[in-house]
């Protein structure tokens, strides 16, 4: 009977351009197919440093990717149901054109047989080998492609796809669904507490820790803010380079014209050596290109890129263009390896700890390395501090306005009072931990 179904379904004939159509719509239904696997195998196999690239782009398919990304559960119920109905038209449309193309006197069994053979060609080959494949092995090229596609299919289907993750949620809570082990970065510091904690030293445990975290922090988080960098004006006379980068002690130097978002290049202070007794050297000569990469991006690809080019330095820049600040691959060490100093360092310079419960820091300070110094999780402030990466920034966020001098902003069992201020900038912070006896009372 189904192969009744099949042969009925195609008139007595067709002329030529019938068939053309019926092979260009095949051919549009087979892209479709493979936009839809491919692009189900591209989008949940990215990784978090993808999803982390793609915030970075500004191109609309990046937005459109990111845009289905955070909706995971609609995006794969779109993308089965246009799979479905895209598979069921070439099963009919291929019917129809090779039900047409067979001489007349064949079987009706041969027939059969022949339109399965050639169906499922069609769909293993174009519609799952082939662009599952492809968006294995370039997963984010994929997944911007069928961005647009995907956008489109998620508002036409978007009535059933609703209707199915509906569906699914209802059965989730029916049955009741295994708890996955979501281990917290506090779990696995726990963890790494329990097994190497009695038989390696402080540094060793924190070594352990940084290289837990390594994969998940950005260059926004470790970066010198623009406020400390320091560069060279373009327009320096030789000696004037000479003293300035004495009184630095720096190495390496961004070299800007008029203002820091104008680098025109970096400097290695060891190239003056050769040149120190000539006041009229043009110093330009040595002005090697600067590497610039974006704030978003992860110093775990940071390394692997400063490793591949032999660099030690990059000029972190914004979505806008603008510098932010500096980076280097000490900034990355310590991260894993804590803090490095050498002969030129100043000791605890940024903080002064006056009992184990009271601190005072400079607002400029990374709240990454405030965490570390009180010895807290870097997620304490996670959910309170925005954009912000200074302590400064995380206060203005807490009390959404500028605070005044002896303010005192609270956060939890954590109590802020701002010592300092410099026109518009918070310079002297003093933080307060509150004792657990003291948060228990009611």
């Amino acid at each position: 009977m189904l192969n009744h179904i099949f042969l009925d379904a195609a008139p007595a004939a067709f002329s030529v351009s019938n068939v053309t159509i019926l092979i260009i719509i095949i051919l549009i239904l087979l892209l479709l197919t493979a936009i839809t696997a491919g692009a189900e195998t591209a989008y949940f196999s990215l990784k978090a440093k993808d999803i982390n690239y793609l915030k970075t782009k500004e191109q609309p398919s990046a937005r459109q990717a990111i845009q289905l990304l955070e909706q995971p559960k609609q995006l794969l119920a779109t993308i089965l149901v246009a799979n479905n109905f895209v598979n069921i038209a070439i099963v009919i449309t291929t019917n129809l054109l090779v039900s047409q193309l067979l001489p007349p006197d064949i079987g009706q069994v041969m027939s059969f047989v022949i339109q399965i053979i050639v169906v499922t060609f069609l769909l293993v080959l174009f519609g799952e080998v082939l662009p599952k494949v492809y968006a294995t092995q370039n997963n984010m090229r994929m997944a911007l492609f069928a961005a647009p596609v995907l956008k489109l299919l998620t508002g036409l289907f978007k009535p059933v796809s609703n209707m199915l993750v509906s569906s699914t949620n209802f059965i989730e809570k029916k049955i009741g669904s295994t708890p996955t082990a979501n281990l917290s970065s506090e779990d696995f510091e726990h963890a790494i507490e329990i097994t190497v904690g009695h038989t390696a030293t402080r540094e060793e445990v924190n070594i352990f820790k940084g290289i837990l975290k390594f994969g998940n922090i950005t260059v926004r988080q470790i970066m010198r803010t623009r406020m400390d960098v320091s560069g060279i004006p373009y327009d320096y006379t030789f000696p004037q380079v000479q003293k300035y980068a004495i009184e630095v002690g720096y190495s390496r130097m961004p070299v800007y014209r008029e203002n820091l978002d104008k680098v025109a290049g970096m400097i290695h202070t060891k190239d003056f050596l050769p040149h120190t007794e000539d006041d009229a050297f043009d110093w330009h000569a040595l002005i090697r290109q600067a590497y610039f990469v974006h704030e978003g991006k992860l110093i775990e690809d940071l390394l692997h890129e400063f490793q591949q080019k032999r660099i030690h330095f990059a000029i972190v820049v914004d979505e806008f263009g603008g510098t932010s600040g500096i980076v280097t691959l000490e900034d990355i060490m310590e991260e894993i390896i804590g803090d490095i100093k050498d002969e030129f360092d100043e000791e605890d310079v940024n903080f002064k700890k006056i009992d184990d419960y009271n601190y005072i820091f400079e607002g400029k300070t990374l709240i990454n390395d405030v965490c570390r110094v009180i010895g807290t999780s870097s997620e304490t402030f996670e959910n309170v501090r925005g954009e912000s990466d200074s302590l400064a920034g995380l206060i203005l966020e807490i009390s959404g306005k500028f605070p005044a001098v002896n303010e005192t902003i609270s956060f939890e069992e954590y109590d802020f009072t701002v010592l300092e201020v410099d026109k518009m900038r918070i310079t002297k912070i003093k933080l307060t931990i509150n004792e657990p006896s003291e948060m228990d009372e009611e």
